[in-house]
C-alpha cells in the first residue's frame, strides 16, 4: 500500500513537471513561442493575473529586425502597462518580409507571410488569454509594408491596423480581397527611406502612400477627408457607413519610430470602436 502511495505521488510530480514545460507555458517575452520553423514572442501586461483576456498590439519589425526590441524594450513594456495589453513581436523568416514586389531573396522563396500570421493568431490565443477580438496590426518600415499587406488580405485578423512608414511595393494593388478595416497610417514628410511617394530600390519601387490610400479609400467607401491636429500629427481623417475609420498622419520627421505614435493610433481605434 505505501509503495503504491509512492508510486501515485511520483506520477503526479512528473506530470507537474511536464506540464511546466508543455508548449503553452514554454514560451514568453524572453523565449521563442515555436510555430513550425518561424517564431514570435509575447509580453503579457504587468502585473496580469494570468487569465484575464486582454487586448493585444501585434508588431512587425523592420529591415533585419528582430522579436526582442518589442517584447524587451522599455517603451513597449511601460505601453503594454499603460493600455493593459499584451505586445506580440512577430518574426520574418529571413531579414527581412517575404512580400510581393519586395527586392529581398526572403520574396522569391516561397514563404507565405500570410499563412504565418494565421498560424501566430490561433497559436497564440491557445497558449495566453488573448482577446482576438481586440488586436491592432502595426509595424515600422518594412513592418509597416507587412501590415499593409494584411490590410488587403487579412483583414478580418484584428480590429485595426497602424502601418508606420511603410506601404506596399509596386505594382501596387489596384483592389484588396478582403473587407475594410480601420486604418491609421503614419508617417514623416521628411522621410527618406520610405518617401511618401516612395523611391526605387534593386530592380523594383516602393509604392506611394498617397495612391495606398485613395485606393483603400475607394474600397471602403470611406468619406472625403477632415483635416485634425492629433497629438502633435497632422492628420486627415475619413470614416465611412459601417464605422471604420482611415487616418493618414504625418509628422515633420524623417524615418523614425515613435512608441507615441503607436499609442496614438491604438486610442483612435478604441475611439471609433474598433477595440
Amino acid at each position: 500500500m505505501r509503495l503504491k502511495v509512492i508510486l501515485s505521488i511520483g506520477l503526479i510530480l512528473v506530470a507537474a513537471m511536464l506540464s511546466l514545460k508543455s508548449p503553452a507555458m514554454a514560451c514568453g517575452p524572453d523565449t521563442d513561442c515555436r510555430i513550425g520553423d518561424r517564431i514570435y514572442r509575447v509580453r503579457m501586461p504587468e502585473g496580469h493575473d494570468g487569465v484575464t483576456r486582454v487586448g493585444a498590439i501585434v508588431f512587425a519589425h523592420g529591415y533585419r529586425g528582430n522579436v526582442r526590441g518589442a517584447v524587451q524594450g522599455k517603451g513597449f513594456i511601460a505601453l503594454g502597462k499603460r493600455l493593459g495589453v499584451a505586445i506580440i513581436a512577430t518574426k520574418s523568416a529571413g531579414p527581412d518580409w517575404a512580400l510581393p514586389g519586395a527586392p529581398s531573396k526572403a520574396s522569391k522563396r516561397g514563404i507565405d507571410e500570410l499563412a504565418y500570421y494565421d498560424e501566430v493568431i490561433n497559436d497564440v490565443s491557445r497558449r495566453f488569454p488573448i482577446d482576438t477580438s481586440r488586436m491592432m496590426a502595426t509595424g515600422f518600415s518594412a513592418g509597416g509594408m507587412m501590415v499593409w499587406n494584411l490590410i488587403c488580405e487579412r483583414s478580418q485578423l484584428f480590429a485595426g491596423f497602424a502601418p508606420i512608414a511603410g506601404t506596399f511595393w509596386e505594382p501596387m494593388p489596384m483592389e484588396c480581397a478582403a473587407p475594410p478595416a480601420s486604418v491609421v497610417h503614419i508617417h514623416g514628410t521628411s522621410d527618406k527611406t520610405v518617401p511618401l511617394l516612395g523611391r526605387p530600390i534593386a530592380n523594383t519601387h516602393q509604392g506611394q502612400v498617397p495612391t495606398a490610400l485613395e485606393m483603400y479609400a475607394r474600397h471602403g467607401g470611406f468619406s472625403e477627408p477632415v483635416s485634425a491636429i492629433i497629438d502633435g500629427l497632422n492628420c486627415r481623417n475619413r470614416s465611412n457607413v459601417d464605422g471604420h475609420i482611415l487616418a493618414f498622419c504625418t509628422h515633420p520627421g524623417g524615418h523614425s519610430f515613435s512608441i507615441r505614435h503607436v499609442e496614438t493610433a491604438w486610442r483612435l481605434l478604441v475611439k471609433a470602436g474598433g477595440l
